[in-house]
């Protein structure tokens, strides 16, 4: 036990320092960002460590900081910060292709049987399902309302 407390009393602020830069560098390979907030929970006692007087700043009142700090940043990043990992995009349609297609007109390439059938969109055909099961002539207008998969949803109209 007294060489744990030796060890403690001998802490300075660049353990601390090589903790948190360590921490960030499996942070920069896993991505977790929990590690991140830890990272900073480090520097944060790096930095109690040099500014807090000696009877605060002992390696107990260090550890017990970093403790502290840690929980605080990791449930902090878990619910204040939970918006960094997923970041806003401007395009959110940009890979969806189905839901940029809503509102559109189609035109019926085939009679709807089932309330299935065929529709063009521009110069690709897509498979489209009928709402409620209506059966669709061959070239009337219909409105995309939705899609699942590889199949548009359609309305007449």
């Amino acid at each position: 036990m007294a060489e744990i407390n030796q060890f403690l009393d001998s802490l300075t602020l660049w353990h601390w320092i090589g903790v948190a830069v360590v921490l960030l560098t499996f942070e920069v390979v896993i991505g977790t960002f929990d590690l991140l907030w830890i990272s900073i929970g480090a520097f944060c006692t790096a930095a109690f460590a040099a500014l807090a007087p000696e009877a605060w700043a002992g390696g107990q009142g260090q550890l017990a900081f970093f403790a502290l700090m840690a929980i605080v940043f990791v449930v902090l990043g878990r619910t204040v910060f939970s918006g960094i990992r997923r970041p806003a995009t401007s395009h959110p349609n940009l890979n969806n292709r189905l839901s940029s297609m809503v509102g559109k007109q189609a035109r019926a390439v085939v009679r709807f049987q089932g309330g299935r059938g065929r529709v063009s969109v521009g110069d690709t055909m897509w498979l489209a399902e009928a709402e409620e099961g209506a059966n669709i002539d061959e070239g009337a207008d219909v409105m995309i309302v939705g899609g699942d998969g590889t199949m548009l949803r359609v309305r007449p109209g």
